[in-house]
């Protein structure tokens, strides 16, 4: 019999992280849970841990506490082999794209092929070209990527995370830097290859307009947990504080304008001053 698949791709169970001992934690007993087939948001704040999580889902940072898990494995407890055979079934879209320079568009997609397959060139070619296409870049095969826009740059970075077509794609902020013209076609890449490929999404973001349009299930994050999940319907109506403030671009809410730590009064020693 063939073993039954969990509904969730990754878990994160209970998983606590920082990125130095004695250093306020990332993330502080957080559960997050993303379904195969789905496409999911992680949103918040700059410096909430978006990121975070996906450098564990890849196995580049280990969990405090907590376990990371990937398709039944335990990626914090995988060797250096382990790593290699799990992140061959993720793909990823760096920030800004992250494309090798001194690759053509071409290469720079063939490259996880050539890397991780023992395909011939001559199919290594077709794929290329068939992900190229998918992305309306057939034509721009042998540009180098200081010839192309970074609307296009980011749309090639998305041709070389699909190429081994994964079960996992992971989305770092995405839409960061993009005009909306280049926004829009990006969003709707994202949304279309996930279901084209019947791939698990995980989209890192705070962009909420294009996110709400394309994501099955979002979660925010704040102060190292999760403030508030749902159905982009649903959060839409939420009335909770953070959801709110972060939704509508509130300056004031339960997120602070001030870094937490010594109040005015005390750091500059004004103890003398009126409260009023």
């Amino acid at each position: 019999m063939q073993p039954i698949m969990s509904q969730d791709i990754a878990v994160l169970e209970n998983v606590t992280f920082s990125y130095a001992p004695q250093e306020r934690n990332i993330l502080e007993g957080i559960n997050l849970k993303f379904q195969r087939g789905k496409l999911t948001a992680v949103m918040g704040g700059s410096g909430c841990g978006k990121t975070t999580v996906l450098r564990l889902l890849g196995g580049q940072t280990i969990a405090n506490s907590g376990k990371v898990l990937f398709d039944g494995d335990d990626v914090g407890a995988l060797d250096n082999a382990g790593l290699i055979r799990v992140r061959r079934k993720m793909g990823m879209l760096f920030q800004f794209g992250a494309l090798f320079t001194d690759m053509s568009v071409f290469d720079n997609v063939a490259f996880p092929l050539r890397e991780h397959t023992h395909l011939d060139e001559a199919t290594i070619t077709d794929l290329v070209m068939l992900k190229l296409n998918a992305v309306g870049l057939r034509n721009a095969r042998d540009l180098m990527p200081s010839q192309i826009s970074g609307g296009m740059a980011r749309r090639v970075a998305f041709a070389r995370a699909v190429a081994l077509d994964p079960p996992l794609i992971m989305y770092d902020e995405p839409f960061a830097g993009l005009d909306p013209i280049a926004l829009g076609v990006t969003a709707r890449l994202i949304k279309d290859m996930s279901i084209a490929l019947g791939a698990t999404g995980i989209l890192v973001t705070h962009d909420v307009p294009e996110t709400f349009e394309i994501a099955d299930y979002v979660y925010f994050i704040a102060n190292g947990k999760v403030a508030a999940e749902g159905a982009p319907e649903d959060l839409k109506q939420s009335t909770d504080a953070f959801v709110r403030q972060f939704i509508d671009a509130q300056p004031d809410g339960p997120v602070p304008f001030h870094y937490p730590g010594k109040s005015l009064r005390d750091d500059f020693g004004l103890s003398g001053l009126r409260n009023d």
